[in-house]
């Protein structure tokens, strides 16, 4: 049975914003294979932001955010240029492979406690 902490103390923080930033982490994984949910988990970012600052679900926030925005950056760049001799699949092949890298690595780091960065 997972402990449980009175509600308001730094524990009860800690463990809330852990839990956020491995939902995050679910979304953004299942936004690998459908781009739609990875919308939905910035948001959750964004909005659960200040309920996490100070503690170590902070960085995985920023690192989530940072994710999300240049995944978005690179898919459009991609889309944009994949006429152009294929080089719009090779920029989105490897937003994607990033993307990939980015969700594993985060969630790994997070699974250990510790920060992102």
């Amino acid at each position: 049975m997972p402990q449980q902490f009175p509600i308001g103390t730094d524990e009860s923080r800690e463990q809330s914003g852990r839990d956020f930033a491995t939902l995050v982490y679910l979304i953004q994984a299942i936004s690998l294979f459908t781009a739609v949910p990875f919308f939905i988990g910035v948001i959750v970012n964004y909005a659960k932001r200040g309920d996490v600052r100070g503690t170590l679900a902070e960085s995985h926030f920023r690192w989530q955010i940072r994710t999300f925005w240049f995944w978005l950056l690179w898919t459009v760049i991609g889309s944009a240029t994949w006429w152009l001799l294929g080089l719009g699949f090779l920029i989105l092949g490897i937003a994607w492979l990033w993307a990939v890298y980015r969700v594993v690595r985060g969630w790994l780091v997070l699974a250990d406690n510790r920060p992102a960065y």
